[in-house]
């Protein structure tokens, strides 16, 4: 699909309370749901409809699912029965274990769950069959309406439901996520910190448990203390051991929750412990301290209370922390962003935001293995002004992010392998080119380029300027992307693509010369031929002239000029409007034509008579015009062919037209000065 650049320009971190509605009648949830009053009906989601399409894109449903409301299954529904805990997500016949995990997290935190989910909500009195969940998508937040009728089969609900038949807040945010996706299918496999973050706009860090810091305990005490959510997982060697059961109770490739982290002491020791949960609702660690394990009888009872202990199969368990890194694999932090804090938490992100795209032939350039296009990826400036509290390097966190990609599954798209380099910036603003990625290695970069929504990593670099390149791994694949930098310290980012400008040398005007070159009286000589006494020739005329002289000429591979190109000539240099070109209107653009040949056999690197749209960028620049990434991927899209080569006569539309835009912006621009004038003059 043609991926038309975003301005990259930063923004600010978004706020919750600016949700805008995404209801395709633009309605708001209390304006559908007073309609729904007023007529006195339940409301029914037209943009979610209550069939098959909602819930599979690739195959028809395994059974015969039934569309029911809470109230048509249990007799007293609740939206949320006693609160909403982490007991409340029990995960159905869907593959969104991770979906689920996430949720759990979102359970620890009072303030980021009621943003999420609205607690207003009740099947009492106002009650319309109407729901509404808020979730944050690329800097933005997004308010989810949805009707809650829910599949089910034999009367019970088919997806996520809560331990309490009752209670229905858990299933119905799975469908307004679903919604967001585009069906329940296209949740199926994912990377819990994927879903914490569209609960939160906050940040993921990935760990490797093996590898993890020798502080990794206080990584994730910090993290949980500032209401970070937290999951972790077990690798599989392969696709039979997913959801494998480990002689310990745990499962392999099974998304968990982080819910609590505390030391306690055993026998005179003090003892780090960590608490998980299955959001199945069980099958849990069997290990040293999990429920009935022997260690609890010499731990107190209120200690035990302390830690929420209790010896029931409901999937949270507690286990030793060395216990943990031994038998996990991978750990997801979300880091939230400062909206989503509590005022009285100590530390607090600085957040800048850039949302772009690439677009094939001219900057999606791929990963620094392919060198001739690399440098066309959009590229980012990072100022790191301030060091980190009593530090002398500025810690910040840099996370690519790919936009929409799950819901795009039902059309066959799959994750891209994305990932990015940071450079140190050689202390000049724009675009950088080929030479300075050949000659220069990069400062630091992404860990791995993965097929992921988004990659992110912590990095420390003195105080400086820095070039960030987000990129995918293979050239020629589009998809847009936001680009999020969380600072400890304020940091400054620029889009260096952001000016336009033109630096043409002064037009020439047709003067007699008494003296003609060789070249000119042999033009001379054909246009007398041609056009007679007038020497004035049309554009048919122009397009022989020109293709006779072109294919004398040994270096060039062109192809003919066409009749269209000569119009656009005579448009450019007929100064007297009478739609010819007269000898010395010739002369002049003869002379703009042989640079623009040099120019382009210049970037025609393989001599195939043809330019790759990724070389424009610089040849444009040669010929005078600084474009940005936008007008850039315009002019792609307009003049390259599917392999991304321009052809000449393409090549010369483009600049023919380039030099008629700015004649009338630099008469525009005189105008307004003189308009100014005058009204200073009055």
């Amino acid at each position: 699909m043609p991926y038309l650049y975003q301005d990259s320009k930063p923004r600010p971190c978004a706020l919750p309370g600016a949700a805008r509605p995404t209801h395709s009648s633009g309605k708001g949830y209390e304006e559908l749901k007073q309609e729904c009053l007023r007529r006195g009906v339940l409301f029914e989601d037209s943009d979610f409809p209550a069939c098959n399409s909602s819930l599979f894109f690739s195959e028809n449903p395994p059974i015969p699912f039934i569309w029911k409301r809470p109230g048509d299954i249990v007799k007293d529904p609740k939206f949320i029965l006693g609160g909403a805990t982490r007991t409340d997500i029990c995960q159905g016949d869907l593959g969104d274990c991770w979906l689920l995990a996430a949720i759990a997290s979102l359970t620890l935190n009072e303030k980021t769950l009621a943003r999420v989910v609205p607690l207003d909500q009740t099947f009492g009195p106002d009650y319309a069959g109407i729901f509404h969940f808020q979730f944050w998508q690329h800097n933005e937040w997004l308010d989810v309406v949805i009707d809650d009728r829910l599949p089910t089969f034999k009367g019970r609900l088919v997806f996520l439901h809560s331990a309490d038949l009752n209670e229905f807040w858990s299933a119905l945010l799975e469908k307004a996520y679903a919604k967001l996706n585009g069906s329940y299918e296209a949740l199926k496999g994912g990377s819990t910190i994927e879903a914490m973050e569209d609960f939160t706009g906050g940040i993921g860090e990935m760990y490797d448990v093996k590898a993890a810091p020798d502080n990794f305990y206080e990584i994730l005490e910090k993290a949980l203390k500032r209401c970070s959510m937290v999951g972790c997982s077990i690798d599989t060697s392969s696709a039979a051991e997913s959801e494998a059961r480990t002689p310990f109770g745990l499962i392999k490739g099974h998304a968990y929750s982080v819910t609590g982290i505390e030391e306690v002491t055993y026998r005179g020791q003090q003892v780090q412990l960590i608490r998980i949960r299955n959001p199945w609702g069980q099958v849990e660690w069997n290990g040293p301290w999990s429920d009935n394990s022997p260690e609890w009888r010499s731990i107190s009872p209120s200690e035990q209370r302390r830690l929420s202990q209790a010896a029931r199969d409901d999937g949270e368990f507690w286990m030793k922390f060395e216990d943990f890194k031994v038998h996990f694999d991978k750990v997801e932090i979300c880091n939230l962003t400062p909206d989503a804090l509590e005022d009285n938490t100590a530390h607090k992100w600085e957040v800048t935001i850039h949302q772009g795209s690439w677009v094939r032939g001219a900057t999606a350039g791929g990963c620094r293995n392919f060198l001739e296009t690399f440098w066309t990826n959009p590229q980012i400036k990072l100022h790191l002004t301030e060091k980190d509290d009593g530090q002398d390097d500025c810690t910040f966190i840099a996370a690519l992010m790919q936009k929409g990609r799950r819901k795009l599954k039902k059309i066959g798209a799959e994750m891209l392998t994305i990932g990015y380099s940071i450079y140190e910036s050689p202390g000049r603003d724009g675009h950088l080119g080929k030479d300075f990625f050949r000659y220069h290695p990069s400062k630091a970069r992404s860990k791995t380029y993965i097929n992921l929504r988004e990659v992110s990593n912590r990095f420390k670099l003195p105080p400086g300027d820095y070039i960030l390149i987000p990129t995918t791994f293979e050239p020629h694949q589009e998809a847009d992307f936001c680009l999020r930098i969380f600072s400890e310290k304020k940091a400054i980012t620029k889009d260096l693509d952001e000016n336009v400008a033109i630096d043409l040398p002064e037009p020439l005007h047709p003067t007699p010369n008494p003296q003609e070159t060789e070249e000119e009286k042999q033009f001379r000589a054909l246009f007398e031929q041609i056009s007679g006494k007038d020497m004035e020739i049309c554009a048919e005329e122009l397009k022989y002239v020109l293709n006779t002289v072109l294919k004398k000429t040994k270096n060039i591979k062109f192809k003919n000029l066409s009749l269209i190109s000569c119009r656009n000539i005579i448009s450019l240099m007929d100064t007297s409007g009478n739609g010819k070109l007269e000898f010395s209107e010739f002369k002049v653009f003869w002379g703009k034509m042989k640079k623009w040949i040099n120019i382009f056999l210049q970037f025609d690197l393989d001599k195939s008579g043809s330019m790759s749209s990724y070389e424009l960028r610089g040849a444009l620049k040669a010929a005078g015009y600084q474009l940005n990434n936008y007008l850039l991927q315009l002019i792609v899209l307009r003049y390259s062919d599917e392999q991304f080569q321009i052809e000449f006569d393409d090549f010369l539309n483009c600049l023919i037209r380039l030099e008629n835009a700015s004649r009338v912006f630099q008469a525009l621009s005189v105008k307004n000065k003189m308009f100014i004038n005058l009204n200073i003059g009055e």
